[in-house]
Protein backbone atom coordinates (compact mmCIF):
# COMPACT_ATOMS: atom_id res chain seq x y z
CA UNK A 1 0.00 0.00 0.00
CA UNK A 2 1.42 3.42 -1.27
CA UNK A 3 0.51 6.17 1.34
CA UNK A 4 0.89 9.68 -0.29
CA UNK A 5 0.81 12.08 2.79
CA UNK A 6 1.21 15.36 1.46
CA UNK A 7 -2.01 14.64 -0.64
CA UNK A 8 -3.89 12.63 1.79
CA UNK A 9 -3.90 15.82 4.33
CA UNK A 10 -4.15 18.26 1.56
CA UNK A 11 -7.61 16.63 0.59
CA UNK A 12 -8.87 16.84 4.30
CA UNK A 13 -7.89 20.18 5.40
CA UNK A 14 -8.95 21.79 1.61
CA UNK A 15 -12.48 20.07 2.61
CA UNK A 16 -12.28 21.28 6.02
CA UNK A 17 -11.39 24.48 5.17
CA UNK A 18 -14.80 24.73 3.26
CA UNK A 19 -17.17 22.57 4.64
CA UNK A 20 -16.23 21.78 8.51
CA UNK A 21 -18.31 22.65 11.28
CA UNK A 22 -15.90 25.60 12.52
CA UNK A 23 -18.73 27.16 14.84
CA UNK A 24 -18.93 24.31 17.15
CA UNK A 25 -18.32 25.20 20.85
CA UNK A 26 -15.71 23.06 21.95
CA UNK A 27 -13.87 24.26 18.90
CA UNK A 28 -13.74 27.18 19.14
CA UNK A 29 -11.67 26.64 22.99
CA UNK A 30 -8.16 24.66 24.09
CA UNK A 31 -9.63 24.78 27.29
CA UNK A 32 -9.17 21.11 28.62
CA UNK A 33 -12.32 21.07 30.91
CA UNK A 34 -14.32 22.25 28.05
CA UNK A 35 -12.73 19.80 25.50
CA UNK A 36 -13.43 16.80 28.20
CA UNK A 37 -16.73 17.79 28.83
CA UNK A 38 -17.55 18.04 25.13
CA UNK A 39 -15.64 14.20 24.70
CA UNK A 40 -17.59 12.82 27.08
CA UNK A 41 -20.68 14.18 25.59
CA UNK A 42 -20.06 12.92 22.31
CA UNK A 43 -19.48 9.89 23.37
CA UNK A 44 -22.53 8.01 21.42
CA UNK A 45 -24.13 10.44 21.16
CA UNK A 46 -24.74 12.72 17.60
CA UNK A 47 -23.61 16.16 17.65
CA UNK A 48 -26.97 18.15 17.46
CA UNK A 49 -27.74 16.56 20.39
CA UNK A 50 -24.49 17.64 22.12
CA UNK A 51 -24.42 21.24 21.24
CA UNK A 52 -27.06 22.77 23.51
CA UNK A 53 -26.80 20.82 26.40
CA UNK A 54 -22.76 21.43 26.57
CA UNK A 55 -23.32 25.13 26.21
CA UNK A 56 -26.10 24.57 29.13
CA UNK A 57 -23.56 21.97 31.41
CA UNK A 58 -20.51 24.57 30.46
CA UNK A 59 -22.79 28.09 31.62
CA UNK A 60 -23.71 26.03 35.19
CA UNK A 61 -21.04 24.41 35.45
CA UNK A 62 -17.85 26.58 34.13
CA UNK A 63 -15.17 25.72 35.67
CA UNK A 64 -13.63 22.54 37.77
CA UNK A 65 -14.38 23.62 41.16
CA UNK A 66 -17.68 24.66 40.37
CA UNK A 67 -18.48 21.16 39.21
CA UNK A 68 -16.38 19.48 42.04
CA UNK A 69 -18.84 20.94 44.29
CA UNK A 70 -21.99 21.01 42.57
CA UNK A 71 -25.41 18.95 43.76
CA UNK A 72 -25.28 16.17 42.30
CA UNK A 73 -28.80 16.67 41.39
CA UNK A 74 -28.07 19.33 39.54
CA UNK A 75 -25.31 17.80 37.68
CA UNK A 76 -27.61 14.97 36.58
CA UNK A 77 -30.67 17.69 35.50
CA UNK A 78 -28.27 19.52 33.33
CA UNK A 79 -27.36 15.97 31.62
CA UNK A 80 -30.47 14.57 31.68
CA UNK A 81 -31.20 14.06 28.07
CA UNK A 82 -27.91 12.71 26.68
CA UNK A 83 -28.41 9.58 28.22
CA UNK A 84 -25.74 7.01 29.71
CA UNK A 85 -25.98 9.45 32.75
CA UNK A 86 -23.30 7.76 34.56
CA UNK A 87 -20.91 10.17 31.74
CA UNK A 88 -22.59 13.01 34.15
CA UNK A 89 -21.36 11.34 37.80
CA UNK A 90 -17.84 10.59 36.20
CA UNK A 91 -16.99 13.61 34.84
CA UNK A 92 -17.83 15.02 38.29
CA UNK A 93 -15.58 12.61 39.92
CA UNK A 94 -13.14 13.13 37.62
CA UNK A 95 -12.95 16.98 38.64
CA UNK A 96 -12.84 16.14 42.00
CA UNK A 97 -9.94 13.91 41.15
CA UNK A 98 -8.31 16.49 39.66
CA UNK A 99 -8.85 19.07 42.69
CA UNK A 100 -7.11 16.47 44.95
CA UNK A 101 -3.93 15.14 43.14
CA UNK A 102 -3.22 18.22 40.85
CA UNK A 103 -4.26 21.04 42.89
CA UNK A 104 -7.18 21.95 40.66
CA UNK A 105 -4.65 22.41 37.94
CA UNK A 106 -6.04 19.75 34.84
CA UNK A 107 -3.17 17.46 34.02
CA UNK A 108 -1.41 17.83 30.31
CA UNK A 109 0.34 14.14 30.59
CA UNK A 110 -1.86 11.23 29.07
CA UNK A 111 -1.17 9.06 31.56
CA UNK A 112 -2.17 11.22 34.09
CA UNK A 113 -5.47 11.73 32.30
CA UNK A 114 -5.86 8.03 32.14
CA UNK A 115 -5.99 8.10 36.01
CA UNK A 116 -9.53 10.39 35.66
CA UNK A 117 -12.23 8.29 36.41
CA UNK A 118 -14.21 7.64 33.30
CA UNK A 119 -11.85 8.58 31.40
CA UNK A 120 -9.95 5.83 28.45
CA UNK A 121 -6.98 5.66 26.45
CA UNK A 122 -9.30 7.24 23.75
CA UNK A 123 -10.01 10.22 25.69
CA UNK A 124 -7.37 10.64 27.35
CA UNK A 125 -5.60 11.39 23.80
CA UNK A 126 -7.94 13.50 22.48
CA UNK A 127 -8.02 15.98 25.17
CA UNK A 128 -4.36 16.26 24.62
CA UNK A 129 -4.49 16.84 20.96
CA UNK A 130 -7.58 19.10 20.91
CA UNK A 131 -6.04 21.12 24.40
CA UNK A 132 -2.98 21.11 24.39
CA UNK A 133 -2.10 20.67 20.50
CA UNK A 134 -0.05 17.47 21.09
CA UNK A 135 0.23 14.65 18.11
CA UNK A 136 -0.86 11.94 19.84
CA UNK A 137 -2.41 9.11 17.59
CA UNK A 138 -6.06 8.12 18.51
CA UNK A 139 -9.31 6.50 16.40
CA UNK A 140 -12.84 7.18 16.78
CA UNK A 141 -15.29 5.96 14.55
CA UNK A 142 -15.52 8.93 11.89
CA UNK A 143 -11.70 8.35 12.05
CA UNK A 144 -11.61 4.50 11.61
CA UNK A 145 -14.48 5.16 8.90
CA UNK A 146 -11.96 7.45 6.58
CA UNK A 147 -8.99 5.10 7.07
CA UNK A 148 -11.11 1.97 5.84
CA UNK A 149 -12.58 3.50 2.82
CA UNK A 150 -9.08 5.50 1.90
CA UNK A 151 -6.79 2.71 2.70
CA UNK A 152 -8.59 -0.58 2.78
CA UNK A 153 -10.77 -0.74 -0.70
CA UNK A 154 -13.40 -3.15 -1.42
CA UNK A 155 -9.80 -5.05 -3.20
CA UNK A 156 -7.28 -4.66 -0.58
CA UNK A 157 -9.83 -5.22 2.38
CA UNK A 158 -10.48 -8.35 0.98
CA UNK A 159 -8.13 -11.94 0.77
CA UNK A 160 -7.79 -14.13 -1.77
CA UNK A 161 -8.32 -17.45 -1.58
CA UNK A 162 -8.42 -20.88 -3.44
CA UNK A 163 -11.60 -22.13 -4.05
CA UNK A 164 -11.61 -25.84 -2.79
CA UNK A 165 -11.54 -27.51 -6.75
CA UNK A 166 -8.28 -25.73 -7.11
CA UNK A 167 -9.63 -24.35 -10.50
CA UNK A 168 -10.15 -20.89 -9.34
CA UNK A 169 -10.27 -17.95 -6.47
CA UNK A 170 -12.54 -16.41 -4.86
CA UNK A 171 -12.85 -13.36 -2.33
CA UNK A 172 -13.50 -13.64 1.19
CA UNK A 173 -14.26 -10.55 3.35
CA UNK A 174 -11.40 -9.70 6.09
CA UNK A 175 -12.19 -7.68 8.80
CA UNK A 176 -9.96 -4.54 9.73
CA UNK A 177 -8.69 -4.30 12.84
CA UNK A 178 -7.29 -0.95 14.47
CA UNK A 179 -3.80 -2.24 15.04
CA UNK A 180 -4.06 -2.19 11.15
CA UNK A 181 -4.79 1.29 10.72
CA UNK A 182 -3.07 3.15 13.58
CA UNK A 183 0.50 3.12 11.86
CA UNK A 184 -1.51 5.20 8.50
CA UNK A 185 -2.93 7.01 11.18
CA UNK A 186 0.29 7.94 13.05
CA UNK A 187 1.98 8.46 9.14
CA UNK A 188 -0.84 10.81 8.20
CA UNK A 189 -0.61 13.04 11.10
CA UNK A 190 -0.63 16.18 10.34
CA UNK A 191 1.84 17.21 13.32
CA UNK A 192 2.01 20.85 12.81
CA UNK A 193 -1.76 21.28 14.17
CA UNK A 194 -2.85 18.53 15.47
CA UNK A 195 -6.11 20.21 16.60
CA UNK A 196 -6.90 21.36 13.26
CA UNK A 197 -6.29 17.64 11.96
CA UNK A 198 -8.30 15.52 13.96
CA UNK A 199 -10.96 18.27 13.83
CA UNK A 200 -10.90 18.14 10.40
CA UNK A 201 -11.08 14.15 10.33
CA UNK A 202 -14.09 14.09 12.33
CA UNK A 203 -15.82 16.52 9.92
CA UNK A 204 -14.59 14.50 7.47
CA UNK A 205 -15.31 11.42 8.59
CA UNK A 206 -19.41 12.41 9.76
CA UNK A 207 -20.30 14.22 7.25
CA UNK A 208 -18.84 13.31 3.76
CA UNK A 209 -19.91 9.75 4.38
CA UNK A 210 -23.28 10.29 5.30
CA UNK A 211 -24.54 9.39 1.71
CA UNK A 212 -22.15 5.93 1.45
CA UNK A 213 -22.53 2.41 3.33
CA UNK A 214 -20.48 2.58 6.03
CA UNK A 215 -16.68 1.62 5.36
CA UNK A 216 -17.13 0.70 9.29
CA UNK A 217 -18.91 -2.56 8.77
CA UNK A 218 -15.52 -3.86 7.25
CA UNK A 219 -13.72 -2.72 11.17
CA UNK A 220 -13.79 -5.51 13.79
CA UNK A 221 -14.83 -3.14 16.08
CA UNK A 222 -17.77 -2.81 14.21
CA UNK A 223 -21.02 -2.66 16.50
CA UNK A 224 -24.68 -1.59 16.07
CA UNK A 225 -25.87 0.64 19.16
CA UNK A 226 -28.31 -1.48 21.30
CA UNK A 227 -31.78 -0.45 21.30
CA UNK A 228 -33.00 2.35 23.87
CA UNK A 229 -36.71 1.90 23.41
CA UNK A 230 -37.92 -1.02 25.92
CA UNK A 231 -34.45 -1.19 27.43
CA UNK A 232 -33.07 -1.34 30.63
CA UNK A 233 -31.54 1.72 30.74
CA UNK A 234 -34.65 3.14 29.27
CA UNK A 235 -36.05 2.16 32.54
CA UNK A 236 -33.25 3.45 34.62
CA UNK A 237 -33.74 6.73 33.01
CA UNK A 238 -37.07 7.14 33.48
CA UNK A 239 -37.34 5.93 37.23
CA UNK A 240 -34.30 8.66 37.71
CA UNK A 241 -35.80 11.51 35.65
CA UNK A 242 -39.54 11.35 38.26
CA UNK A 243 -37.21 10.72 41.04
CA UNK A 244 -35.65 14.11 39.92
CA UNK A 245 -39.07 15.90 39.76
CA UNK A 246 -40.56 14.44 42.53
CA UNK A 247 -37.68 14.56 44.75
CA UNK A 248 -38.36 11.26 46.18
CA UNK A 249 -39.93 7.70 45.58
CA UNK A 250 -41.13 4.96 47.32
CA UNK A 251 -40.78 1.59 45.55
CA UNK A 252 -45.04 1.45 44.64
CA UNK A 253 -44.32 4.94 43.11
CA UNK A 254 -41.69 3.51 41.23
CA UNK A 255 -43.63 0.16 40.09
CA UNK A 256 -46.34 2.28 39.27
CA UNK A 257 -44.47 4.87 37.10
CA UNK A 258 -42.54 1.64 35.03
CA UNK A 259 -46.45 -0.01 35.06
CA UNK A 260 -47.69 3.01 33.37
CA UNK A 261 -45.48 3.02 29.96
CA UNK A 262 -46.14 0.05 27.76
CA UNK A 263 -42.00 0.50 27.01
CA UNK A 264 -40.91 -0.15 30.90
CA UNK A 265 -43.83 -2.20 32.08
CA UNK A 266 -42.01 -5.19 31.30
CA UNK A 267 -39.22 -3.75 33.77
CA UNK A 268 -41.76 -3.03 36.85
CA UNK A 269 -41.78 -6.81 38.80
CA UNK A 270 -40.69 -6.09 42.38
CA UNK A 271 -37.45 -8.50 41.46
CA UNK A 272 -36.32 -6.34 38.51
CA UNK A 273 -36.65 -2.66 40.34
CA UNK A 274 -35.14 -4.13 43.57
CA UNK A 275 -32.44 -4.58 41.66
CA UNK A 276 -31.92 -1.96 39.58
CA UNK A 277 -32.48 0.33 41.88
CA UNK A 278 -29.44 -1.57 44.09
CA UNK A 279 -27.26 -1.11 40.80
CA UNK A 280 -28.29 2.74 40.90
CA UNK A 281 -26.97 2.94 44.42
CA UNK A 282 -23.59 1.14 44.33
CA UNK A 283 -23.43 3.57 40.93
CA UNK A 284 -23.48 6.46 42.93
CA UNK A 285 -26.68 7.57 41.13
CA UNK A 286 -29.26 7.03 44.24
CA UNK A 287 -29.23 6.82 48.00
CA UNK A 288 -32.55 5.45 50.35
CA UNK A 289 -33.71 8.03 53.15
CA UNK A 290 -36.51 6.92 55.74
CA UNK A 291 -37.49 4.32 53.49
CA UNK A 292 -37.41 6.36 49.98
CA UNK A 293 -35.50 6.90 47.32
CA UNK A 294 -33.72 10.11 46.20
CA UNK A 295 -30.38 11.44 44.66
CA UNK A 296 -27.64 10.70 46.26
CA UNK A 297 -26.10 14.59 47.86
CA UNK A 298 -22.27 13.25 47.86
CA UNK A 299 -19.97 10.81 46.52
Amino acid sequence: MTIQVRTFQNKILKWYKKHGRHHLPWRITHDPYCILVSEVMLQQTQVDRVIEKYKEFIGKFPTIHILAHAQIEDVLRAWFGLGYNRRALFLQRAAKYIIENFKGVFPQKVEDIEKLPGVGSYTARAVCAFAFNKPEIFIETNIRRIYIHHFFSSTSSRVLARDPDGMGRKMNDKKISDKDLIPIVEKTLYKKNPHLWYSALMDYGSVEFKNILNPNKKSKHYSRQSKFEGSQRQARAYILKNILAHGSASLGDIQAWLKARPSTKKHSSISIVRRILKEMEQEGFLEVKRGKWVVKTQF
